[in-house]
């Protein structure tokens, strides 16, 4: 949501007699604790129950996916006790006029392709084109399909190299998950920093190659190689990706 402020389009929003909402499955201590670290100023608005998105299936607006599972992956790169007592809702956006005329709405559908829903969301300069788009139309042009081909903000990088970043995250112990903590960096910036460490690590097994017996140091690498490759297949099979769609019982 900051890219919406950083690149103006909130501005632009408001400028045309919008209000911008954001709203999250975490609990409103979290959803308060970002809004004040990333400086937004718009209401952060924190929705653990999933009602919101509840509503929005009920008047056939927009249904969003829920991921449900085992938290404990996402646990280890908190900083705070993960609570999605309803599991946690994947991303969408939806834009509506006082009379409930939908002028834009995409949704996150879970998949390979964006790494279950952690990448891939529409920029906000495609949002706010399509808002511009459909604001003069008027009621009778009716509500606007769903967005299925939007212009992302970035791809997804490969899955071998999304684990690997995962592994470095976690200083080769063990993997560590990117998610949201007061007070940390973007997860683009981490990504990288996390990367960037396998160099180091290659050159300091490299090293002991050279310096240290050699079948202690392969004895050594083969044991963290089963260790990690365990690590990645159990994180990786009790990983949230149980998905479902959010809908009222009608």
């Amino acid at each position: 949501m900051r890219s919406y402020l950083e690149t103006g389009v909130v501005d632009k929003i408001r400028a045309a007699g919008g209000e911008v909402y954001a709203i999250t499955s975490e609990p409103q201590y979290l959803a308060d604790q970002a809004h004040e670290h990333w400086e937004l100023n718009f209401d952060n608005v924190g929705d653990p129950h999933q009602e919101i998105p509840r509503i929005c299936d009920e008047r056939g607006w927009l249904t969003l996916y829920t991921s449900r599972g085992d938290t404990t992956f996402l646990q280890r790169g908190a900083n705070w006790q993960v609570e999605h007592p309803k599991g946690f809702f994947q991303p969408g956006v939806l834009a509506i006029t006082q009379s409930n005329r939908i002028l834009y709405r995409w949704r996150s559908v879970p998949s390979d392709e964006n790494l279950n829903g952690t990448v891939a969301r529409p920029t906000p300069g495609h949002v706010w084109r399509a808002l511009e788009a459909a604001l003069p139309l008027g009621d009778g042009a009716g509500d606007a399909a769903h967005d299925d081909h939007p212009e992302i903000d970035s791809p997804a990088p490969p899955r071998l190299v999304f684990i690997a970043a995962l592994v470095a995250n976690g200083w080769f112990m063990g993997l560590k998950s990117f998610v949201y903590s007061p007070g940390s960096d973007p997860t683009p910036i981490r990504f990288k920093k996390a990367f960037s460490r396998w160099p180091v690590f290659v050159a300091l097994w490299i090293a002991a190659f050279i310096f240290l017996p050699t079948l202690w140091v392969a004895a050594t690498l083969l044991a963290w190689a089963l260790w990690i490759g365990r690590d990645v297949r159990t994180t990786l099979d009790a990983m949230m990706d149980v998905q479902e769609e959010i809908k009222t019982t009608r």
